[in-house]
């Protein structure tokens, strides 16, 4: 008889949030709010309170899986499982029966893997309910589980084919490709800007000194240097820019300002890096400890710090040397805590882009960041400063916000999902500074114009982190940032965010009187959650 792999997909709805919330909420860990569905016949299938459904595996709103469980071959014919699954559908499992707690996604998940190879689904999702029902909590907890289960729901086909486009790994490397080579050329053409400059410098010097002489200016000092200019990517000789693209570039230049004139400031730590100081420190720590490569990049990192030169001065081995300084154990913590603030200080430069975007291939930069909570202190405080000042530059800040996945450690992770542990973690941090930084970086998210379909739920994700922050009293500082996120978050997300301030808390009214600019963000947020 045929055999057919029979899998069962484990989701989590809360999106890792269950594990940050249920010590305060029940008084005890749980790993997630489970979601679970059988994966048979090339098909998913799961039960919610519209009743029996299917689609193309990994197909609903809820996205990718957790983890994905095998548990067995089974032998029964599909037109067999069929018949079977009919009848489920229109007795024990109809829409009409879902429970949430009692009668639900696991329970239909459990039925189906009994029938087709005779095991279970793991003990500890058929647990979970009983676990939340026996907490204070329960039926709040209940209401916002029945919110997040409404995504459990195949996705209509003209939204799949919007967030194909959306996410298309494909268009996202050729957005990426494209601002890339963007930068690149707008790059070149300052660096020429540059060569230019400093040999019109030269040569003026050398006029005045032949006429302070009294001597004649010979004719090739009065020509152009247009020949002697050597184009950036070869030996050939490169025009001068036109007066047209010089205008166009300042157009774009005024463009780029208007733009991050119209969004409120960023919160960002300009003074706080000496950069000399933390470069020697950085030198002293991992001198006689690099090959020659990295020695070289070692200078290159103090031509482009401290010696004003542009990105340009930074090599293609520059990335594998900040990879060998963040992940290499063998150096003391102090080297990267150093480089992690000498980047804080560089992300206040507009040229880091072409440095990130070099890292699109191995994500050196957010796959150390993703394990933030793994670091110690001092790298989370350092990796937290580097992450809000990205935001001062709007190609920095966007770059932060990129939705292509690439798989790290069995998850499929992306910057903007980096960014939201990040901030997050930071803001739940018992550190202060870190508590500091989470705020700005949920503040400068919030500050953001996204439009992209996933960030309702980044939205819904950190409010629920907001709203654990507040029950630890604030400062006013704090505070402002905080309810300026959230009425951001309620306007983001319309139905998701109001339902949670008002079944999780503290109602955000309990903060009134702290100052006139929290007031009124309060009288923002009261009039969404009405």
């Amino acid at each position: 008889m045929e055999s057919h792999r029979v899998e069962v997909y484990i989701y989590d709805l809360s999106m890792g949030m269950a594990a940050h919330l249920s010590p305060m909420l029940i008084g005890k860990r749980i790993e997630g709010i489970w979601h679970t569905s059988i994966v048979v016949y090339n098909r998913e299938y799961f039960f919610g309170s519209h009743g029996v459904e299917s689609c193309n595996p990994g197909k609903t709103a809820i996205g990718t899986p957790k983890e994905i469980k095998y548990l067995g071959d089974t032998q029964v014919p599909y037109s067999v499982f069929i018949e079977y699954l009919s009848g489920l559908a229109h007795s024990s499992f109809t829409g009409k029966s879902y429970q949430l707690f009692t009668h639900n996604c696991n329970n239909f998940s459990e039925e189906i893997a009994q029938f087709l190879c005779g095991v279970s689904i793991p003990k500890y999702i058929l647990d979970l309910p009983n676990e939340v029902l026996n907490a204070n909590l329960g039926q709040s907890i209940a209401a916002l589980v029945g919110q997040l289960e409404k995504s459990a729901r195949p996705i209509e086909e003209e939204q799949q084919q919007a967030i194909a486009r959306e996410n298309s790994p494909d268009l996202s490397k050729e957005i990426e490709e494209a601002r890339y080579n963007s930068f690149v050329l707008e790059q070149r053409r300052k660096t020429l800007r540059e060569k230019l400059a400093k040999k019109e410098r030269k040569k003026e010097k050398k006029r005045k000194k032949i006429l302070d002489a009294g001597g004649v200016i010979p004719a090739e000092l009065e020509e152009i240097a247009m020949a002697d200019t050597e184009a950036l990517n070869g030996d050939e000789p490169a025009p001068l820019p036109s007066e047209q693209a010089f205008a166009l570039e300042e157009e774009e230049k005024r463009e780029d300002e208007a733009k991050k004139k119209a969004r409120d400031p960023p919160i960002i730590y300009r003074d706080f890096i000496d950069v000399k100081e933390e470069f020697d420190g950085l030198v002293s720590i991992i001198d006689g400890k690099l090959n020659p490569e990295e020695q070289k990049s070692t200078e290159e990192l103090q031509q482009y710090m401290i010696g004003g030169e542009g990105s340009w001065a930074l090599s293609d081995g520059f990335l594998d040397y900040i990879n060998r300084l963040l992940n290499d154990k063998q150096l003391p913590v102090e080297a990267r805590v150093k480089i992690l603030n000498l980047l804080a200080a560089a992300a206040l430069k507009d040229d880091l882009i072409l440095v990130l975007h070099s890292d699109r291939k191995d994500h050196v930069i957010m796959n150390y960041a993703f394990e933030i909570d793994r670091l110690s202190k001092e790298e989370q405080e350092a990796l937290s400063l580097f992450v809000a000042n990205m935001f001062d530059n709007l190609s920095s800040s966007e770059w932060l916000l990129y939705i292509s996945e690439w798989s790290f450690n069995n998850q499929q992770i992306s910057n903007i999902r980096v960014t939201t542990k990040v901030a997050v973690h930071c803001l739940l941090s018992d550190n202060a500074t870190l508590q500091d930084r989470g705020a700005a970086i949920i503040y400068n998210l919030a500050s953001k114009e996204v439009k992209t379909v996933v960030f309702d739920d980044i939205a819904v994700e950190i409010t629920m982190a907001l709203l654990q922050y507040f029950n630890q009293k604030p400062s006013e500082e704090q505070l402002f940032r905080c309810m300026k996120s959230l009425a951001r978050f309620a306007e983001i997300s319309k139905q998701e965010v109001p339902q949670l301030i008002q079944m999780i808390g503290p109602d955000p009214k309990t903060f009134k009187g702290t100052s006139d600019r929290v007031d009124a963000l309060i009288d923002q947020i009261s009039t969404r959650i009405r």
